[in-house]
């Protein structure tokens, strides 16, 4: 290499020694440099990374998948079943017909579910056989570990309806009945869009309505805005929130459902079936009955479900 093109390569270099390491030493004078060492310039920008999502992914034997689809295509011949194994911890088992396609989603917990219980949760899609539905919730009770955890999450909370104050009635009760002592947070809850009726083309009509709900991970109560309505009396909304705060005043139990309690406030059913899996225990019904307007609430509630089921 020439005396000329070994002064090139210092120019080369000359601007980046004064950013470089201190390990990197100028070349003596007269030394042509046999290799050049470049040191990139700094990022301006910061580098976008790319995190894998916080929740791990559902893992699924395929071969118990396709046997327990098998089982539905048998109980239902001649027609097309696509079956899907999910870990929805609030729709354990679902399923619906879309053009002569039976679509199911059920929970994984099922896959290696005992024969017996596999059968009935097979007679409980297709025909929907109580006696089996019976079989398939005492198995939900019994594996309620493996639903998936939920994380508090921040709710932004609407207590204030058009025509109910929802805080009002929550403080109101919460001296006259707790003595301040229930620190549950409240709100409306949103309307939930209806799904479609694939035979007429409209809004399928709701069978059921959850009126209130209690969450204990996040101390929270949900009143269905089918109430925030004019014609809905305002002792029967208080009747509502009464109810869900002895929820969280008072734990659940696990058992069968006391043969008098009224399960209608978590759903309501226009069939008059209170839902099998709402457990109350004794303690919760003797102080459900202690609210002041109790039976002129439950005949309003009577009275006026199927107007309620309309409106929601």
């Amino acid at each position: 290499m020439s005396a000329r093109t070994g002064s090139n390569v210092e120019a080369w270099l000359a601007p980046r020694w004064s950013r470089g390491s201190a390990a990197l030493a100028r070349p003596p004078a007269g030394h042509a440099s046999a290799a050049a060492i470049r040191i990139p310039d700094r990022l301006s920008a910061q580098l976008a990374l790319v995190f894998p999502a916080a929740s791990p992914q559902l893992f699924i034997h395929e071969g118990a998948r396709q046997a327990l689809e098998r089982k539905l295509k048998a109980m239902s011949p001649g027609r097309v079943v696509i079956l899907s194994i999910t870990d929805n911890r609030n729709s354990i088992i679902s399923h619906s017909m879309r053009q002569g396609v039976l679509h199911a989603r059920i929970h994984h917990m099922f896959l290696d579910a005992p024969t017996r219980v596999a059968n009935a949760l097979v007679r409980y899609v297709v025909h929907g056989d109580k006696r089996a539905s019976t079989l398939v919730g005492n198995y939900i009770e019994a594996n309620s570990g493996r639903l998936a955890r939920r994380r508090a999450r921040a709710i932004p909370l609407f207590a204030k309806g058009n025509h109910h104050d929802l805080l009002a009635i929550f403080s109101e009760l919460n001296e006259r009945y707790f003595g301040g002592a229930c620190h549950a947070l409240i709100t409306w809850g949103r309307k939930q869009p209806r799904r479609t009726d694939d035979r007429r083309g409209g809004p399928r009509p709701r069978k059921a309505i959850r009126l209130g709900s209690y969450s204990n991970l996040e101390r929270l109560i949900r009143i269905h805005p089918a109430l925030d309505r004019k014609w809905v009396p305002r002792y029967f909304v208080a009747y509502v929130v009464y109810h869900e705060m002895l929820h969280h005043m008072i734990p659940s139990a696990r058992g069968s459902m006391h043969p008098g309690s009224r399960a209608s406030l978590a759903l309501a059913s226009a069939k008059g079936q209170p839902s099998r899996r709402v457990l109350h225990p004794p303690e919760f019904l003797a102080r459900e009955q202690l609210f002041r307007k109790y039976e002129r609430a439950l005949d309003w509630e009577c009275r006026h479900i199927t107007r309620l089921l309309r409106s929601s």
